[in-house]
């Protein structure tokens, strides 16, 4: 199924709760996913689109020092949280993060060893124009890896979440619900994603579906 609504930027209203959420499934799932990446490459440059607080990163960068990363997200504020993070981590020297759109990069052509992104896919309103630029920015015969929506729900306790919020935060949740803008998320089958793929340029790829979640490798 389509996802029918399209917000690609955390609101700055919500992403201190964000990051609250995201901070929960570092060690349920950004580390299983920083050991499946890291099993794969230990060094080179590598590109995080969609990269939130930073946690995934950080969890790679401490299991493969000679990797260093750069992650790009919409919103400033969680970008400031990333690099928040990345220094209280001991991390700043292998990762950099900025402010950016990752259907227009500002990178070169043929850059990365490998571009990664997880939870992003669902919420671009043309995400052919971000495989396109994943494409351009990768080194022939380098892949990239996308997880979406990220299977990070299970990982999440509820309870503890909500009674983390202070009543800022609660009350802007409680706007955009009331807006209808916080809506569940709608998720692609691999019948949506292949020609998506193949429209950017792609001829080898594999796409994976488990658990309400879709893992696309390609190779450039």
């Amino acid at each position: 199924m389509k996802p029918w609504f399209k917000y690609e930027r955390i609101p700055g209203l919500l992403a201190s709760s964000y990051e609250k959420a995201s901070r929960m499934v570092i060690g349920g799932y950004y580390s299983t996913v920083a050991d499946e990446i890291v099993a794969y490459i230990r060094q080179g440059s590598m590109l995080d689109l969609g990269t939130g607080p930073g946690y995934l990163p950080i969890e790679i960068a401490k299991r493969a020092p000679d990797i260093h990363i750069t992650g790009v997200d919409l919103s400033r504020k969680l970008i400031s949280m990333a690099r928040v993070n990345a220094q209280k981590a001991g991390l700043s020297s292998q990762l950099s993060f900025e402010a950016g759109n990752s259907s227009r990069l500002r990178f070169e052509d043929a850059l990365f060893d490998m571009v990664i992104s997880t939870g992003m896919l669902h919420s671009l309103k043309k995400p052919v124009n971000v495989l396109i630029e994943i494409n351009r920015v990768l080194k022939p015969g380098a892949e990239a890896w996308i997880y979406d929506p990220a299977n990070v729900i299970q990982y999440i306790d509820k309870t503890q979440w909500r009674a983390s919020l202070n009543l800022r935060e609660r009350f802007f949740l409680w706007i955009f619900g009331i807006l209808g803008l916080h809506k569940p998320i709608a998720v692609y089958r691999r019948e949506d994603v292949i020609p998506m793929i193949e429209a950017a340029g792609f001829k080898k790829y594999a796409v994976d579906e488990r658990n309400r979640e879709i893992r696309i490798k390609v190779t450039k």
